[in-house]
């Protein structure tokens, strides 16, 4: 049985400036969080008591290191963050939520409804075997995914040429991105820094882990045989009756 959610607490203040016109919108997401978001298990009960600091706010204010125009394509978006934030604050991104659990694609198709977020689209559906499948885009968004060196191998075969993925991470960013570094580079990225975002906004502030990559980022190829094959793997066992979809 699903343990009774907290109430939601009233806004911060910086919320109203962050979300701006859009701030009603974020009200009625928090509120869906708090509510459909706990019972279906996207979220923990413990968390709603922090939902506006730790969650949205701690989303939004990724905007900061993206560009105007762009796509992104937000990796394991379960409840939608942070891509959903990030398109209520953004509406000049074109934002894919990619995500492989029914139950989670579901309750992000009714958010982007009752929203009116015209900018972003669902996909159900895994990063590594996406690959080929979706349109690359110029920016892949992550939180609380995988291990970088992992997320990597997932997130950087979406992107264009020159692309760039920006993760949310905690304490452990600057360790993870020096375990990661070798990996990396395999995978054609050219550049990875850590930086800080939201001051004003979060204490404390929000880390991201900026990793970009070249004009020809390494691994596609590969990275699209294997996606391919999975989806090949996956469909064979469909229809033989012999797998269960994850819901």
């Amino acid at each position: 049985m699903t343990e009774a959610a907290a109430e939601l607490p009233a806004p911060p203040e910086q919320a109203r400036t962050v979300f701006g016109d859009r701030f009603p919108d974020a009200l009625r997401y928090a509120g869906l969080l708090a509510d459909a978001g706990v019972r279906r298990g996207l979220i923990g009960p413990r968390e709603v008591p922090r939902l506006w600091e730790r969650h949205l706010l701690n989303c939004a204010v990724l905007s900061e290191v993206i560009e105007e125009d762009v796509s992104v394509c937000d990796v394991g978006s379960g409840a939608g963050l942070p891509g959903i934030p990030l398109a209520l604050v953004r509406p000049d991104l074109r934002i894919t939520l990619l995500e492989p659990l029914l139950r989670r694609t579901t309750f992000l198709e009714e958010v982007v409804k009752l929203l009116g977020l015209t900018n972003v689209t669902v996909v159900r559906g895994r990063a590594e075997e996406m690959v080929g499948s979706l349109p690359q885009v110029d920016v892949v968004t992550a939180r609380a995914v995988a291990p970088l060196d992992r997320l990597a191998g997932w997130g950087l075969p979406l992107l264009r040429p020159h692309g760039e993925m920006a993760v949310l991470k905690g304490d452990t960013a600057e360790e993870e991105l020096k375990a990661a570094r070798a990996a990396l580079s395999r995978l054609g990225a050219v550049g990875a820094t850590v930086v800080q975002v939201g001051e004003g906004v979060v204490d404390p502030l929000s880390t991201v882990v900026r990793v970009q990559v070249g004009e020809s980022p390494g691994g596609v190829r590969a990275a699209t045989r294997r996606a391919k094959a999975a989806r090949a793997n996956r469909a064979s066992r469909h229809s033989g009756g012999g797998g269960r979809r994850r819901r």
